[in-house]
């Protein structure tokens, strides 16, 4: 029966084409309206590590102000101090820690003809790559002895190896920064975070960095970051030292916490570690220490901004109109249809046959304007990249992947057979026999 009512759907559609390509194009509109946003806020609010989400954790220490909050209302800073994140670190009571902060370099290439040009670093710690699964085309990431040595190693990204060295295998090939020569110990594969959760301080979606060096090289050279920093007293003196043994925040700092139980024992540690600071006069605030989830941290930070979720509600809302006009489109191709809906009743058709007859012809229509308006959310989507092109991580935010076309496609039946009901209800509800005595 059903590939009857497959052929019945076609000769009808067919009988009245324009009121049917009316159907799909308000669906098609439709959909491509509400999907474009929806893949917008499911990138920018997508978990690039949600496969170690219940292992991972970003930590937070309140050595801020005792007479105000550093958020509402009562938020503890979002990183951490240098001498939090160095005394943590080499504690090493997490399975991995990793700490971190942005800076930047110049990079001088060999060749007089290639000029130098200035590139962000990410300073951090050997365990970085490993708890985040960073992928490596060639090579890998150093070790902790070359943390601990101050080893001149780097990092790159495969774009940049692409940049530097065309591609190649350069592992052990030397590269200059700032005039000082770097040993390439590895190459990364493609790897685009988005957001990029590890860093969520300043613009999530700007992508990781393209140079990675040992955070004790960055901390011995005396670099600066070039990424959030917040001081809620001045240091005690204008040297870099005194900005290390300062209150001021600047580093993040992840775990790798493989059980509840090691969880909860590093949590004891971190309040043990706070009320030993606080005999010494740091930590003036309660205690009020936290260790979140990425996904946690990314709902934490904000990473999708309301002005998406506004977008996204008046999406639906013209999703709905767009319903209420296919249900008036399909009413009124009902209507027209009443004698030839009489005429099957009076020869013995069911009340269920119709329904599934004209359930079956909306679920093509439907198919027809998810498909449709998987075009339309293209189209969407390009427009919004055109509108924002001057921001280069847009590109990143309006890419449709598999998941989301299923989702266009299935959004579309379901809306096209909810328009469908109660046009299809009135179908059924046609009495044959004070029709037919009409005609």
């Amino acid at each position: 029966m059903f590939r009857y009512y497959v052929k019945l759907g076609v000769l009808s559609i067919r009988a009245n084409p324009a009121l049917s390509a009316l159907m799909v194009a308000a669906i098609a509109i439709g959909i491509g309206a509400c999907m474009s946003i929806v893949t917008v806020r499911h990138v920018m609010g997508d978990n690039p590590i949600a496969h170690k989400n219940d292992v991972l954790y970003h930590v937070q220490l309140d050595n801020w102000n005792p007479d105000d909050p550093y958020g509402d209302p009562n938020e503890p800073p979002e990183q951490v101090t240098y001498l939090d994140a160095t005394t943590l670190h080499q504690a090493g009571r997490a399975h991995r820690q990793t700490i971190s902060f942005k800076t930047s370099r110049v990079v001088q290439p060999d060749g007089e003809d290639v000029r130098p040009f200035q590139e962000e670093v990410r300073a951090t710690t050997a365990d970085f790559f490993s708890m985040f699964d960073v992928p490596f085309q060639f090579g890998s990431g150093w070790d902790a002895s070359a943390d601990q040595s101050e080893e001149r190693v780097v990092v790159l990204s495969s774009e940049m190896n692409q940049r530097l060295f065309g591609g190649e295998d350069s592992v052990g090939r030397n590269l200059t920064l700032n005039k000082e020569l770097y040993r390439v110990a590895g190459v990364l594969a493609e790897w685009l975070p988005m957001p990029k959760f590890y860093d969520l301080n300043n613009n999530p979606y700007e992508g990781a960095e393209d140079f990675f060096v040992p955070f004790s090289l960055a901390i011995s050279g005396e670099w600066g970051s070039s990424g959030n920093n917040s001081c809620w007293k001045s240091p005690e003196g204008g040297s870099y030292e005194a900005y290390l043994a300062s209150e001021c925040i600047w580093i993040q700092m992840w775990v790798e916490l493989r059980s509840a139980s090691e969880k909860g024992m590093y949590m004891q540690f971190l309040d043990d570690y706070v009320e030993e600071q606080k005999i010494l006069g740091r930590f003036p605030r309660d205690m009020n220490n936290r260790l979140n989830t990425p996904a946690q941290w990314m709902v934490d930070r904000e990473v999708v901004d309301d002005t998406v979720n506004v977008l996204l509600s008046l999406a639906v809302l013209f999703l709905v109109v767009c319903l209420l006009n296919t249900i008036g489109l399909l009413l009124a191709k009902v209507m027209r249809r009443t004698n030839d809906i009489s005429l099957r009743r009076a020869l013995g058709a069911s009340k269920s046959a119709l329904f599934s007859q004209y359930i079956i012809e909306a679920g093509m229509i439907g198919v027809a304007g998810g498909l449709a308006g998987i075009g339309m959310t293209w189209l969407g989507l390009r427009g919004i990249e055109n509108v924002f092109s001057e921001y280069d991580f847009i590109a990143y935010l309006v890419s449709m992947d598999w998941t989301m076309i299923m989702v266009a496609v299935a959004l579309a039946i379901v809306s096209a057979l909810g328009a469908a009901l109660y046009p299809t209800w009135r179908a059924c509800s046609v009495s044959p026999a004070t029709t037919l005595r009409i005609q």
